[in-house]
């Protein structure tokens, strides 16, 4: 590889990152962002970028990029960013600090700057093509940066009535932000019909939930009244879900140690996705069908949690049968 095509794909390498980069951020805003104009355009934009990375990462191929050592150097530059971006974007910023209308707002701003520098990346990119007589890259980045400068141009328009709405909430007292219509709820809801088919799907509802839940949402009654030891108290038979609502609702409101320590304690893998939802008739049904590993399984969880008799007993007859 010469001087030119190694310098070529310096540049379409970290084009590649920005774009692995941009995706992890574009879903954590639509998460965090309820229906409406702006988060139609995070959800093209999104779409946008997953295809700008497809067609960087075939011309890297293309340009005999995949294999070399540059290669794995790109890779690694992806995880790492990435990463690092993603953490920094999370629905569950939602559960301390400014309205819902002002964090939406900042990650506008926040999006705006980051269109800026996709758009100088693929300036430079084009420049540099065009001088080595790359013609094909040259076209790849002169076509993602025109997508790139229509992105930014409509996240301005959006950001005076992002503004307005911030107006609204902050300085009114009118706010209109309904964490119920965002990229994340709706996500539960869409899965609710399978939510019990699914791992981890019953915890991801029950923080959703438990963001907007009032005391009367929740599965034990009184619960703002209750002190740490009586709330820890009652928490051993709740299931996947209203745990995570009862965390959620918790750390929102008073975050006392003793009850979210005793939850991370009790919060784990149920023996098999739905098991919480089903009654001790079902899961005897299922255990009859003489799977050794399952039925320790059924033990271990059951213990901790529900403690059902009827169940310890038919999951213990199932372990002396195997």
């Amino acid at each position: 590889m010469d001087a030119s095509t190694q310098k070529v794909v310096q540049y379409l390498g970290e084009a590649h990152a920005s774009e692995q980069a941009l995706v992890r951020v574009l879903q954590s805003q639509i998460a965090m962002t309820p229906r409406g104009s702006y988060r139609s355009a995070l959800e093209t934009h999104l779409d946008e970028t997953r295809d700008h990375a497809q067609r960087v990462q075939r011309r890297l191929r293309e340009l005999g990029a995949g294999g070399s050592p540059l290669g794995a150097v790109v890779t690694l530059a992806e995880s790492v960013i990435g990463q690092a971006l993603a953490l920094g974007k999370t629905p569950l910023d939602l559960l301390r600090g400014s309205g819902g209308e002002e964090k939406v707002l900042k990650n506008a701003k926040d999006a705006c700057a980051t269109e800026a520098l996709e758009i100088a990346t693929y300036t430079a990119l084009e420049r540099l093509a065009r001088a080595v007589d790359d013609d094909e890259t040259a076209e790849l980045a002169a076509s993602i940066r025109a997508d790139e400068e229509r992105m930014l141009a409509r996240i301005l328009r959006e950001i005076p009535k992002l503004t307005g709405a911030v107006v609204a909430a902050d300085v009114e007292g009118d706010g209109t932000y309904d964490l119920g219509s965002t990229g994340a709820a709706e996500a539960v809801k869409r899965t609710a019909s399978q939510a019990r088919k699914v791992p981890g799907v019953a915890r991801a509802e029950g923080e959703v939930k438990g963001m907007v839940a009032s005391e009367d949402d929740l599965a034990i009654d009184g619960y703002d009244n209750l002190t740490v030891a009586e709330i820890v108290s009652r928490l051993d038979g709740l299931s996947q879900i209203d745990l995570s609502k009862i965390d959620a609702y918790e750390r929102k409101n008073q975050d006392r140690t003793g009850v979210t320590e005793r939850i991370a304690k009790l919060r784990g893998d149920e023996p098999w996705p739905g098991y919480d939802e089903l009654t001790a008739a079902e899961i005897k049904a299922v255990l009859d069908e003489g799977d050794d590993e399952r039925g320790q399984r059924v033990r271990a969880y059951e213990r901790d949690h529900k403690n059902r008799t009827s169940v310890l007993r038919a999951a213990g007859r199932q372990h002396s049968h195997a």
